[in-house]
């Protein structure tokens, strides 16, 4: 399966080159992942804080024309009130001393989450960081309060990245669907060069030549990818998440460094130990039901031909009351093992927002924080339940190889 195309000359450069630059998109999407992450931050943390002084401004003058066309005593009552209102002034920056000391606790925690790159994320955070002096200047985003201009600026630099991953995205997915054709032309001519020698007839050649070869390519290079960008996500949002895992205000958990990462691995392992016993007999019914239809379909080729002889409608209704019998017990299987699924993905999505909320309401973090979390918290658990997510794909994987290895054997298949 594997040796007819990664070990034949024939297919050297297709099998290793393409591997390869399936692995750099990933590893592109991957910094941009981070940088969207980054963004999240910085997004909601305008929206958190707009600035509304123009309305200030309009009302002031509105007041100025009224009280103008007041009395003396009117006047004097304008002088009092413009004395409160200078000690409310000295009180606000009392307060927003405060808030300056709090955003330079928060710098500190950034500058902090920055310090803990690695080779996947470094990057992002440069490439984002160049978006941000472009659009904003050195200071970047360290204002008290933003213009709608600001929302603008933060909305081109979310363009800057949406549209070069999706981009990458789209070509990724189109060699990798190349990728996994060329496989399977590998795979069924080394196949057919074996089966031809065979003078004796194996059952279901045709379906695990057509079928097989292809869906077993189509799913290897599918998952492949799939465990190869969890793996990348997980060494480029790890050392994101410890970071954000400071901010962490539950008392079991505040004292546990990088809490939100060990949340987020027994989460997903837990789901794994449950989806295992939940979906233990889901291989071995996609086995029975590939044999079921392989016998059905051969009736019928054969029919092509004779029709005298074969597709009687006796026979053709005990071979499809056995195919329907295999697949009322797997849609019955796959129902109980589905909503578990469902129910695992729906439950964990408040899991995050659960731990952060006492940080947000005592005021120790703003919500652009608790978003860039709930994302990274997202991307790391999502990429240790890789397994959980593509359940049904290793499933039909796990009955194809069985399928695969069995051909094999009956067309005496020696590897390279």
């Amino acid at each position: 399966m594997f040796s007819a195309f990664f070990a034949s000359k024939k297919w050297t450069l297709w099998a290793y080159l393409g591997l390869f630059f399936l692995l750099f998109c990933l590893y592109v999407q991957t910094n941009l992942n981070v940088a969207i992450n980054e963004w999240y931050k910085d997004f909601y943390n305008v929206l958190q804080k707009p600035q509304i002084k123009a309305l200030k401004h309009s009302n002031d003058e509105n007041n100025e024309v009224t009280t103008s066309s007041q009395s003396t005593q009117a006047k004097k009552n304008s002088t009092q009130d413009e004395e409160n209102k200078k000690q409310e002034h000295n009180a606000s920056n009392v307060s927003l001393e405060k808030d300056t000391s709090k955003q330079d606790e928060q710098k500190t925690k950034q500058n902090e989450n920055d310090d803990n790159t690695t080779f996947l994320n470094a990057l992002a955070m440069k490439y984002y960081k160049s978006l941000t002096k472009s659009h904003f200047g050195e200071n970047g985003l360290d204002k008290q309060s933003y213009t709608i201009e600001d929302f603008y600026a933060l909305i081109v630099i979310f363009l800057f990245i949406a549209i070069p991953y999706v981009l990458v995205a789209t070509i990724n997915i189109y060699f990798a669907s190349v990728y996994a054709f060329k496989w399977r032309e590998a795979m069924t001519f080394e196949y057919l060069r074996f089966w031809k020698n065979k003078d004796d007839n194996i059952e279901g050649s045709s379906q695990r030549i057509q079928e097989d070869i292809y869906n077993f390519s189509k799913i290897v290079e599918s998952l492949g990818l799939a465990f190869v960008r969890a793996v990348m996500i997980l060494i480029a949002f790890i050392p994101i998440l410890w970071a954000l895992s400071k901010s962490v205000n539950v008392p079991i958990l505040r004292d546990i460094e990088g809490s939100l990462v060990y949340i987020a691995f027994l989460l997903s392992v837990g789901g794994l130990i449950i989806s295992w016993f939940v979906g233990i007999k889901l291989p071995g019914l996609e086995y029975n039901n590939q044999k079921a239809e392989a016998a059905f379909r051969k009736e019928l080729v054969y029919a092509e031909d004779d029709r005298k002889n074969y597709a009687k409608n006796e026979t053709m209704l005990e071979l499809f009351t056995g195919l329907k019998f295999n697949y009322r017990r797997l849609f019955l299987h796959y129902g109980y093992f589905n909503i578990w699924l469902i129910l695992f993905e729906q439950m964990i999505v408040i899991v995050p927002l659960l731990i952060m909320a006492p940080s947000l309401f005592v005021g120790a973090i703003g919500l652009g924080i608790v978003m860039q979390m709930n994302n990274a918290f997202d991307q790391v658990r999502s990429s240790f339940s890789v397994f959980i997510t593509n359940w049904t794909k290793i499933t039909e994987l796990r009955s194809i190889y069985k399928r695969l290895k069995e051909f094999e054997k009956n067309i005496a298949y020696k590897k390279r």
